[in-house]
């Protein structure tokens, strides 16, 4: 599980220890050039596994660096004995600007976190999944976004790094047929997060509840519910979803 310090991250831990998983929590744990807020902290990711004592193992990874990577599946597959699913929820925001004006920096970061990171996931982990004996019933899950699926003013940067996970699942999807392992995205919407404060920032918007405007639901998604949707599409309940999207995005993209 990258991505896990804090946000929906650390929700999709929650709720997998909550119900009996034993997992992995990887997150950088540092803060990202190009990337104009702080980071989950290291303090973040300690206290989420003593949360979960003997069921979450903490590990500082980042997802740019593959061999860290393929180090924390080890470590599951060592600690545990197999790895069931993975989960590559580490992503960042940064814009503000148009296209024509978005620096390398910003650029960069989107891609080798949000794009780069989920493939390397993919690289380590998947292999793992196909470890297990058949009839597997392996789960890889991305966190996307409604951005993936709607252009956003001065986002078109983060637009295509969306897009990019998309594309990378359905792909990853297609090499997995009959397998038993599954390979699907989650795009939320709106949600309180850490990101979402940085979102409003990069518009100027002094709250961030003016987002909630853009969903049916006419509020804000708290990560818990998000999470649910990526918690279930680990289980074995999610055999029939491969290569697509689940909307988790309060109706957004509606």
């Amino acid at each position: 599980m990258t991505g896990a310090a804090r946000g929906i991250g650390a929700a999709v831990v929650e709720q997998l220890a909550g119900a009996g998983w034993q997992v992995v929590a990887a997150d950088r744990c540092a803060d990202l050039p190009g990337v104009p807020y702080a980071m989950g902290s290291r303090r973040e990711l300690a206290a989420l596994a003593a949360r979960w004592p003997g069921r979450v193992v903490d590990v500082v990874a980042d997802v740019r660096d593959l061999q860290a990577l393929r180090a924390a599946v080890a470590l599951a597959e060592e600690r545990f004995g197999a790895l069931d699913a993975a989960v590559a929820a580490a992503a960042v925001i940064a814009g503000g600007r148009p296209l024509w004006d978005t620096p390398d920096e910003e650029w960069d970061a989107l891609f080798e976190t949000g794009v780069r990171g989920v493939a390397n996931l993919a690289r380590a982990a998947v292999p793992a999944l196909l470890r297990r004996p058949g009839p597997r019933s392996g789960r890889f899950v991305a966190l996307a976004s409604a951005a993936a699926h709607r252009g956003l003013w001065h986002l078109a940067a983060y637009n295509a790094a969306k897009h990019g996970v998309v594309g990378l699942v359905r792909g990853l999807a297609a090499d997995l047929r009959g397998t038993g392992v599954t390979a699907t995205a989650v795009s939320p919407g709106s949600t309180r997060t850490a990101m979402l404060d940085a979102s409003a920032a990069l518009y100027g918007l002094p709250d961030v509840e003016e987002f909630a405007v853009h969903q049916l639901v006419d509020r804000l998604l708290d990560p818990a519910e998000v999470a649910a949707a990526v918690c279930w599409l680990c289980s074995e309940q999610s055999s029939a979803i491969t290569g697509t999207v689940v909307h988790a995005d309060g109706g957004f993209t509606a």
